[in-house]
């Protein structure tokens, strides 16, 4: 279900294999727990959330003060998040920001608004991804629910085996987070410490190789 990044006495940082739900699903053992076991503490705690087709970084705490400090820097959006994305469509633009409400649609999907009161915003460039496919690095300012797989779908772009919005059958679904970035002090005797998490995807036969100013995606995307 997972493999682990780092690991220190406040957070363990691992990568969430694409499949494994962060919730316990009726047939399908839990991760939380399955993490915690395999570092030895009595529990983890989750501070944000990736879709279950979703592969790559998820944080997770491993005590009550750590959860609280680190769920304070995400919903203040004090934590950059980066993802990788691949679709066989290409985009009606190659870089650029995606502004609108979310609404819900039909089985559990979403839809992007061109209204603007409470919007989700994701920045994202892109290059191509071969065989007529095309590899974007996004970066969503805000947490939406599916939010980056709502943007590339209204750019003519839904991701590759992503059934909900229209992606083309594939070995998995090609959404990855690939960088996290942030500044925390989890005491005040402790000085503040910069961390900077990159991780390529390990899984799925489509992903292109990236390319190398991609290895620092927040001088790209900021």
């Amino acid at each position: 279900m997972f493999s682990i990044v780092d690991q220190n006495q406040h957070f363990v940082m691992i990568n969430k294999y694409h499949g494994v739900s962060v919730q316990k699903e009726a047939d399908h053992a839990a991760l939380l727990p399955a993490v915690a076991a395999h570092i030895g503490v009595e529990k983890v705690y989750l501070v944000h959330r990736l879709d279950k087709m979703t592969s790559g970084l998820l944080l997770l705490a491993t005590s009550s003060h750590a959860a609280s400090v680190l769920s304070g820097l995400f919903a203040s959006r004090e934590i950059e998040k980066f993802y990788l994305a691949l679709s066989a469509k290409k985009p009606r633009k190659k870089r650029g920001l995606i502004v609108g409400d979310m609404t819900k649609g039909r089985r559990g999907s979403w839809k992007l608004l061109t209204s603007k009161d409470n919007p989700a915003r994701t920045r994202f460039i892109s290059i191509t991804g071969g065989e007529g496919r095309r590899l974007f690095l996004c970066r969503p300012y805000t947490g939406k629910t599916h939010q980056i797989r709502v943007a590339m779908k209204s750019i003519g772009s839904p991701l590759i085996g992503d059934d909900y919005y229209g992606g083309e059958p594939a070995d998995r679904g090609y959404l990855h987070a690939y960088g996290l970035q942030f500044t925390c002090r989890f005491s005040d005797d402790q000085p503040e410490t910069r961390y900077n998490y990159v991780l390529p995807p390990s899984h799925g036969e489509l992903w292109p190789a990236l390319p190398v100013e991609w290895e620092q995606p927040w001088h790209l995307i900021s």
